[in-house]
């Protein structure tokens, strides 16, 4: 006996022990870098003569160890893990170097049938009190049928039938995988071709949360002129995978103050990261 719980609807409400997190500038660049920023525009969140800024996704990391109990409590095989969905609301600016703590508790659990789905909310806090929050889905395919509800579908955010207000192309490179890895996400099945086929796929892909993090850019560059302070949230749902090479093209389109509808897509249409939105300081 493994004394992990099984998925179900009573995990709903777990919560587990506050973690300590600490980063410096280092760790903070080493993101940028490995969701695509380079020196030609990216300068600022790089290079520590300029700061260096912080990318608001780089939330997603601490945020991530909100998980921690999940996958150290609950029964899940990782080459069956994918993530479903995943948000971050800043509350202030990310420090270059911090120490919070992050708390993370269990904010729903869906049966799909063939799939389980788990959602997790994070918030990371510091000596001024809460700093991020993050919610994160994770889908654990082969894992469902325990009896409970199916859950929303998701919120309709189908991008307006118009031009977008801004479109961002970014090409990701072979490594982008195994730099990004280095931020903390090491499942292997991003640089293990063995891996990634015991999981049934032809070859290790881009991670959910690089692409998000190429979105997340190319948002805060469009919508906040590449100001952290103006960046509100972003969230949305991982669609299908990106691979290595791909051309990652985030559209954005405006529908209020300070409000927008966000899909990105491969070169050859797929879409990669659906219902998404961000707000933002117009």
């Amino acid at each position: 006996m493994s004394g992990k719980k099984a998925i179900s609807k009573d995990l709903v409400g777990m919560t587990f022990p506050a973690v300590d997190v600490e980063w410096s500038d280092k760790d903070t660049m080493l993101y940028a870098l490995g969701v695509g920023a380079r020196p030609a525009d990216g300068l600022d969140f790089i290079y520590e003569g300029r700061g260096p800024k912080v990318l608001p996704t780089y939330a997603v990391i601490p945020g991530g160890r909100g998980l921690a109990g999940l996958m150290s409590g609950v029964e899940m095989k990782l080459e069956m893990l994918l993530h479903g969905e995943q948000s971050v609301e800043l509350l202030r600016p990310l420090p270059s170097s911090a120490k919070i703590k992050v708390t993370g508790r269990v904010s729903e659990v869906w049966d799909k049938g063939k799939a389980a789905v788990i959602g997790v909310e994070s918030t990371g806090s510091d000596e001024k009190g809460p700093l991020f929050k993050t919610h994160a889905t994770l889908f654990v395919r082969g894992a469902g049928g325990f009896g409970g509800e199916r859950g929303p579908s998701g919120v309709d955010s189908t991008p307006p039938d118009r031009t977008p207000d801004a479109v961002v192309e970014d090409v990701t490179r072979p490594e982008q995988g195994a730099i990004y890895r280095l931020s903390g996400d090491r499942n292997p099945i991003h640089i293990d071709p063995d891996f990634a086929k015991l999981g049934g796929f032809e070859k290790p892909f881009v991670h959910g949360l690089c692409t998000y993090g190429f979105v997340g850019r190319a948002v805060l560059r469009e919508l906040c002129g590449n100001d952290p302070a103006r960046f509100k949230s972003l969230s949305g749902r991982f669609a299908a995978q990106v691979y290595f090479g791909d051309t990652i093209i985030t559209k954005m389109w405006k529908t209020g103050d300070g409000v927008a509808i966000v899909q990105a897509e491969t070169q050859n249409g797929n879409v990669v990261l659906s219902q998404a939105k961000a707000a933002f300081k117009p």
